[in-house]
Protein backbone atom coordinates (compact mmCIF):
# COMPACT_ATOMS: atom_id res chain seq x y z
CA UNK A 1 0.00 0.00 0.00
CA UNK A 2 2.82 2.47 0.69
CA UNK A 3 3.92 2.08 -3.37
CA UNK A 4 0.17 2.59 -4.22
CA UNK A 5 -0.01 6.27 -2.01
CA UNK A 6 3.52 6.74 -3.96
CA UNK A 7 2.70 6.68 -6.73
CA UNK A 8 -0.68 8.47 -6.64
CA UNK A 9 1.27 11.32 -5.08
CA UNK A 10 3.89 11.80 -7.35
CA UNK A 11 1.45 11.93 -10.12
CA UNK A 12 -0.14 15.11 -8.32
CA UNK A 13 2.79 17.07 -7.21
CA UNK A 14 5.27 19.18 -8.57
CA UNK A 15 8.54 17.67 -6.43
CA UNK A 16 7.79 13.92 -6.76
CA UNK A 17 11.58 13.36 -5.78
CA UNK A 18 10.25 15.10 -2.01
CA UNK A 19 7.39 12.41 -1.75
CA UNK A 20 8.18 9.28 0.92
CA UNK A 21 5.74 7.23 2.91
CA UNK A 22 6.27 5.93 6.31
CA UNK A 23 4.37 2.82 7.80
CA UNK A 24 3.77 1.69 11.26
CA UNK A 25 1.98 -1.14 12.46
CA UNK A 26 -0.03 -1.85 15.77
CA UNK A 27 -2.29 -4.72 16.77
CA UNK A 28 -5.63 -3.01 15.01
CA UNK A 29 -4.47 -0.75 12.68
CA UNK A 30 -2.11 0.38 9.92
CA UNK A 31 -0.78 4.04 9.85
CA UNK A 32 0.23 5.56 6.87
CA UNK A 33 2.07 8.89 6.72
CA UNK A 34 2.42 10.73 3.45
CA UNK A 35 5.23 13.38 3.36
CA UNK A 36 5.25 16.13 0.27
CA UNK A 37 7.13 19.24 0.26
CA UNK A 38 5.46 22.25 1.55
CA UNK A 39 4.43 23.57 -1.80
CA UNK A 40 2.75 20.49 -2.88
CA UNK A 41 0.24 20.11 0.43
CA UNK A 42 -2.41 21.77 -0.99
CA UNK A 43 -2.57 19.78 -4.42
CA UNK A 44 -2.60 16.38 -2.68
CA UNK A 45 -5.47 17.59 -0.35
CA UNK A 46 -7.32 18.97 -3.21
CA UNK A 47 -10.34 21.78 -2.92
CA UNK A 48 -12.23 20.80 0.12
CA UNK A 49 -10.04 17.55 0.82
CA UNK A 50 -11.64 15.86 -2.34
CA UNK A 51 -8.11 14.57 -3.63
CA UNK A 52 -7.30 13.81 0.42
CA UNK A 53 -10.95 11.60 0.53
CA UNK A 54 -9.88 10.07 -3.01
CA UNK A 55 -6.43 8.95 -1.46
CA UNK A 56 -7.89 7.30 1.26
CA UNK A 57 -10.91 5.34 -0.25
CA UNK A 58 -8.30 3.64 -2.67
CA UNK A 59 -6.41 2.41 -0.20
CA UNK A 60 -9.20 1.35 1.78
CA UNK A 61 -10.75 -0.30 -0.76
CA UNK A 62 -7.00 -1.84 -1.87
CA UNK A 63 -6.93 -3.08 1.74
CA UNK A 64 -10.21 -5.49 2.10
CA UNK A 65 -7.58 -8.37 2.23
CA UNK A 66 -6.40 -6.76 5.56
CA UNK A 67 -7.59 -7.42 8.69
CA UNK A 68 -6.37 -4.59 10.20
CA UNK A 69 -7.79 -0.83 9.88
CA UNK A 70 -6.02 1.42 7.63
CA UNK A 71 -5.53 5.44 8.36
CA UNK A 72 -4.11 7.45 5.78
CA UNK A 73 -2.54 10.58 7.11
CA UNK A 74 -0.99 13.68 4.88
CA UNK A 75 2.18 15.76 6.04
Amino acid sequence: MKELIEIIAKALVDHPEEVFVTQKEDARTIMLSLHVDQSDVGKVIGKQGKIAKAIRAVVKAAATKESKRVDVEIM
